[in-house]
C-alpha cells in the first residue's frame, strides 16, 4: 500500500511537533509492507528504505503559491506514485482526487463559540469566515476524519451535520517520566505560569488586567511567569510595557525546555486562561503533575479536566473572576487535594491509534 502525508503549513512550533511525532512512529512501524510519501514544504526528515520525503520550500512564497501547489501540484503527485490514501494535516483534503483522504484535524477556530471581528483580528476572521467553510467542506469529503477531543466532534457534528461514526477522537499521547509532583509550599502557592505562544486568544491580558488588581489591594507578595519575550507582536509588547511601568511581579523569561517547563509544573500553579484551543496539552501535563491549575471556563478545559479535584474555573473574560482565585491561593485559602491520577488512562493512543484507522 502507497501512503501520501500532506502537511505543507508545518514549519515551526507545534505543527512541527505533531509531523515529528508521526514521522517517528512511521519510523518504528513494523508494518514494511507500505510505502510512505511524505509532502512537507520546509522541514527537513530522513527517508528511509520505505519512506520517502518530498520538499516545496516555495510553497511559503505567498497563498498564491500555496493554492497553486493544492490545486495543481498534490493531484499529481497522488496520481503519479500510485497512492492508495492520503492522509492530511493541514485541516483540508486535496482536491481533484478520488483517493480515500483521511483528514486530521486540529483548527478550532471554525467551531468555537467566539467569533472574531474584521477589524479584531483579520487573520482569525478570515479563518472562520473564509478558511472555515473550506474546512468544513473537507470535512464532508474525507472518507474519515480525526479530532483531538471529544468536543472538536460535537461541534463538527452539529456544524457540518456528519455521522458520528466518520468522525474518531484520537487523543495525542503523552510522553512523561514524571520525577517529581506538584508541592503545594508557600513559595509554590503564590507562583504563578502560563506557559503560552503570543495569539491573542491565549489571553495574557486577563492575568495582566488581575494582577494590576491586586495591586490596588496591595498584594505583590507572588510571582508569574510568562514564556514570552515580550516583543512578540504590538500587543504582547504593549502589555510588557503596562507591566514593567506599573511594577507588576509578571516576568517574560522567552521560550523554555520542555524539561524546564515539566519542571515549573511542580513549583508553580498553571493559569491557562486561553478561550480557544483545540486541545490545551499543558492543562493536561500539568495535571499529570498533580498541579494546582485555574483554566477558562471553556469546553476543552472542562473536558480535559474533567473530575481533576485541584482545578479550578473562571470566565476567561472576567478579570476579577481570575483575580479571586489568585488571590485564594496566595493567601493559602486553597485546599490542595492529594490525588492519584493514571497516566495510561489519559494519555491517549496517539499515532498508534492513527495509524490503526489509515490500515
Amino acid at each position: 500500500m502507497n501512503i501520501m502525508v500532506f502537511d505543507v503549513p508545518a514549519s515551526s512550533g507545534g505543527a512541527l511537533s505533531i509531523l515529528r511525532d508521526f514521522y517517528n512512529e512511521v519510523k518504528i512501524e513494523s508494518n514494511k509492507s507500505i510505502k510512505w510519501f511524505f509532502v512537507l514544504s520546509t522541514p527537513e526528515l530522513e527517508e528511509t528504505k520505505n519512506i520517502k520525503i518530498f520538499r516545496f520550500p516555495w510553497i511559503k512564497k505567498s497563498w498564491i503559491h500555496r493554492l497553486y501547489f493544492d490545486y495543481f501540484v498534490a493531484p499529481k503527485l497522488i496520481k503519479k506514485y500510485n497512492i492508495d490514501k492520503t492522509l492530511s494535516f493541514q485541516n483540508v483534503v486535496v482536491p481533484h482526487t478520488e483517493v480515500p483522504q483521511i483528514l486530521y484535524v486540529h483548527q478550532p477556530l471554525p467551531f468555537v463559540d467566539y467569533k472574531f471581528s474584521f477589524k479584531e483580528n483579520k487573520i482569525f476572521w478570515i479563518y472562520q469566515n473564509i478558511i472555515g467553510k473550506l474546512i468544513k467542506k473537507s470535512i464532508k469529503k474525507a472518507k474519515k476524519v480525526i479530532v483531538q477531543t471529544s468536543w472538536m466532534k460535537k461541534a463538527c457534528m452539529g456544524q457540518i451535520g456528519i455521522d458520528s461514526k466518520k468522525i474518531k477522537v484520537i487523543s495525542p499521547k503523552i510522553n512523561l517520566n514524571i520525577i517529581r509532583y506538584f508541592n503545594p509550599s508557600k513559595t509554590n502557592m503564590g507562583t504563578f505560569f502560563f506557559p503560552a505562544g503570543a495569539e491573542s486568544y491565549k489571553n495574557h491580558k486577563i492575568i495582566v488586567e488581575s494582577c494590576k488588581k491586586l495591586k490596588k489591594q496591595a498584594m505583590n507578595d507572588y510571582n508569574v511567569i510568562f514564556t514570552l519575550k515580550g516583543n512578540e507582536n504590538d500587543s504582547i509588547a504593549t502589555l510588557y510595557e503596562e507591566v514593567k511601568e506599573l511594577d507588576l511581579p509578571i516576568k517574560f523569561v522567552g521560550g523554555l525546555p520542555r524539561e524546564d517547563v515539566f519542571e515549573l509544573y511542580t513549583k508553580s500553579i498553571l493559569i491557562f486562561p486561553s478561550y480557544i484551543e483545540t486541545f490545551g496539552l499543558p492543562m493536561l501535563e500539568a495535571r499529570l503533575h498533580k498541579t494546582i491549575i485555574l483554566a477558562s471556563n471553556c469546553p476543552f478545559s472542562n473536558e480535559i479536566l474533567e473530575g481533576y479535584e485541584n482545578a479550578y474555573f473562571f470566565n476567561p473574560f472576567n478579570s476579577r473572576e481570575l483575580m479571586n482565585l489568585m488571590e485564594k491561593a496566595i493567601m493559602n485559602n486553597i485546599e490542595y487535594k492529594e490525588c492519584d491520577e493514571d497516566i495510561g488512562s489519559m494519555s491517549g493512543n496517539g499515532w498508534a491509534g492513527l495509524l490503526n484507522e489509515l490500515y
